[in-house]
């Protein structure tokens, strides 16, 4: 290879020829021209840039490639950039699956024939399995019921074997999470028991499986999974902070926090809002919700949590919100919240408009035909707006069109979190 040497008071200088080095050639300079050595490796040619080779006394920079590289290597760079993922899902998440591939051309849709013995047991097929291998693949999963966990864990299990580059698990609701703990002797804290079953998922060839979980019910949960896997926490608050900005009346709203687990929670994704906190006390059968901090007279109080399953917490919230300060806390029974006329007195000195968001609308037994819309401008009557996302796919079939309810995807939050 030709170089120019250079003076001692030269502090750059451009080497004169590359043509005859490799992607991945050595450039060595002798002692005997620079009274030093420098070694470096160049990587990359298909992506202009400058480098810099720094010693004690020598500068090297390069501004551009040279001609000599293939214009293959400089094409489309946006693509190269993007990492192409094939994406298989469960028969429960296929809209959703539809939809994050909508988000980005990346994405390719992958098939699994669902189907089952005579006796009821799984029988799968993974089509054009060797057409993934050296693929980055990711799978779509909805454990909605014990029924459907077993079938779309054998798929889980059988797609990092396929000779695959990379395999990302996306479980946008952690069914277990609520029993994480164990407050007396006999208690199973199947939250631990699912975590240890996905941290045993195989590897692939680019090494242990992402798992992609949103707004986990409990946040020591991330402790429970082992070395096999690396859990990523990602959140749907991104979403109702966008759709906040959207109202009408987005400059009149507080966000109030069912209890301290909701707050610490969520408090510092949503610092910029005025903050409202309540407190759940059981005393014998009743349960008493208890107003701790904040004033939601004449606002547009927006109740956030993580999930909701009968709804009984946000609706008792509901109630305490509506009624204005008597005293030090607020108080409010679940049986005097019943009344009609109760509920009237109670909207009249408090908040102008009630809604309520959750990541995870769970609603066992069409439990979320207890949520009435409130069109009228009465809070006492219903919601203004109950948004949720589309981590329970068959609670968004459910309420699907059906007022307050407001479904906010995480198609977009998905999609980019395959290209991690």
């Amino acid at each position: 290879m030709a170089a120019t040497p250079l003076s001692p008071l030269t502090s750059y200088q451009r080497v004169s020829s590359f043509e005859t080095l490799s992607p991945f050639s050595s450039l060595v300079l002798k002692p005997s021209e620079f009274g030093v050595r420098i070694k470096c490796e160049l990587k990359r040619f298909g992506i202009p840039k400058k480098w810099k080779l720094e010693s004690d006394h020598l500068h090297f920079l390069q501004s551009s490639v040279v001609s000599s590289v293939p214009m293959a290597l400089n094409s489309n760079p946006s693509s190269k950039n993007s990492k192409k993922v094939c994406l298989f899902y469960c028969m429960e998440t296929k809209a959703l699956a539809e939809r994050v591939a909508a988000e980005s051309d990346a994405i390719e849709l992958r098939n699994i024939q669902w189907r089952t013995f005579e006796d009821g047991f799984p029988n799968l097929f993974i089509s054009n399995a060797h057409g993934i291998r050296g693929q980055h693949v990711a799978f779509l999963a909805s454990f909605s019921s014990p029924a459907v966990i077993f079938e779309q864990l054998s798929v889980i299990y059988s797609l990092p074997k396929l000779f695959i580059s990379s395999f990302t698990l996306v479980l946008p609701f952690f069914p277990t999470g609520t029993s994480e703990r164990v407050e007396e002797e006999g208690d199973i804290a199947t939250a631990f028991t699912l975590a240890r079953i996905l941290s045993n998922i195989p590897i692939s060839m680019g090494g242990p499986t992402s798992l992609v979980i949103f707004d986990i019910h409990a946040l020591q949960e991330r402790f429970y999974f082992g070395d096999n896997v690396l859990p990523r926490f990602e959140s749907g608050i991104p979403l109702l902070k966008s759709r906040l900005q959207q109202l009408p009346d987005s400059d009149n709203v507080s966000i109030a926090f069912p209890d301290d687990g909701a707050w610490k929670r969520f408090h510092k994704q949503l610092q910029h809002f005025p903050t409202i906190v309540c407190g759940k006390v059981r005393e014998g059968d009743q349960r008493i919700v208890r107003l701790k901090e904040g004033e939601p007279r004449g606002r547009h109080v927006v109740i956030v949590d993580d999930l909701v399953q009968s709804g009984g917490t946000l609706i008792e919230c509901q109630y305490t919100l509506r009624k204005s300060q008597q005293d030090d806390y607020w108080i409010l029974l679940t049986l005097l919240a019943e009344s009609p006329i109760f509920q009237k007195v109670l909207a009249a000195h408090g908040a102008a408009k009630i809604s309520a968001y959750v990541t995870h609308g769970i609603f066992p037994n069409n439990s979320w035909e207890r949520f009435q819309h409130d069109n009228e401008g009465s809070p006492e009557n219903g919601l203004s707006y109950f948004w949720i996302t589309d981590s329970c796919p068959l609670t968004v079939t459910q309420v699907k069109n059906r007022r307050p309810f407001e479904v906010l995807s995480l198609a977009g939050s998905i999609a980019g979190s395959l290209q991690i």
